[in-house]
Parts: structure tokens; C-alpha cells; sequence
């Protein structure tokens, strides 16, 4: 498990209410971390780049398709996408680098992975956007690199 997933997996996973999360670099348009089994096809990672930069108000009307489910919105703004199925939930927070995103099933609570994903994703003002690998020393707090590295 390389340290993005660890990352993943202690922030999102940890809390029993994200089922699945990845990390999307914005620059070079493809995931650079997914947490185990969870595989986001290139297209989908393009959409929500997409959804994010020229599609707002499609997706507050419309919803979203991700990995074939039709998703309603529930929240759409320049930061932040909530979205929301019979089976589930999709959250998608973007950072000035990265979208980060989650889902959750039925029974998990959708308000502790919104708290989840926001908190990780929390706007950094870094005008630098670091490549993939810099990625946990930018987002993290420091007691959360000691822990890492």
C-alpha cells in the first residue's frame, strides 16, 4: 500500500461511513491513488474534472453518471459536488491540484463522509500544485506526516 492509499484509508475508510475513495489529479487527468478494489475509469475521472470546470449547473440539474449509476444532486458549487442514489452516495471535493472522492452505501451516514472528504480536502492556498508524491506532505497536517512518513 503506497502512502496516498494509507492516507485514504486512515482519513476516509477509517471512519465505517466512506465505502470507496480516490484521489484525481486535475493537471494530468487520471487517478493517482484509489483505495483497494476501487477502480475509477478514466472517462469518469475526466467527467467530474469536467463536472467541476464548465458543467455546474448541468450536474445541479441533471445529476451525474459514475461508473454507470445515475447519481441526483444534492449540492453542486465550485468546491464541493454531493450526490446521491438509492444505493448511495457520491462526494466529490476539489483542491486547487486534486478531486478527491467517495462513496458511501446505504446504512453508512452521508453527513460523516461529507465531514470526512471536506476535512481532507480542506483548501490548501498553496499557489505551488504538487505532483502525486508530494501530495500527503501539502494536504496533511503535520502530526499526520509524522504518522505517515
Amino acid at each position: 500500500m503506497n502512502q496516498l492509499q494509507a492516507l485514504l484509508n486512515g482519513s476516509l475508510i477509517r471512519t465505517k461511513h466512506v465505502e470507496n475513495a480516490a484521489i484525481i489529479n486535475i493537471n494530468e487527468r487520471k487517478v493517482c491513488a484509489s483505495t483497494f478494489g476501487f477502480y475509477v475509469p478514466p472517462e469518469n475521472a475526466i467527467n467530474l474534472i469536467y463536472a467541476f470546470y464548465n458543467n455546474l449547473m448541468q450536474v445541479r440539474r441533471e445529476g451525474l453518471y459514475f461508473k454507470q449509476k445515475h447519481y441526483k444532486c444534492v449540492r453542486a458549487d465550485e468546491y464541493s459536488i454531493y450526490l446521491k442514489n438509492p444505493d448511495g452516495g457520491l462526494i466529490a471535493v476539489k483542491t486547487n491540484a486534486f478531486i478527491l472522492i467517495a462513496t458511501y452505501k446505504v446504512g453508512m451516514y452521508p453527513s460523516v463522509c461529507v465531514e470526512a472528504v471536506e476535512k481532507l480536502g480542506k483548501r490548501n492556498e498553496c499557489i505551488y500544485a504538487p505532483p502525486c508524491q508530494c501530495f500527503i506532505y501539502w494536504l496533511c497536517s503535520r502530526t499526520q506526516r509524522q504518522k505517515l512518513i
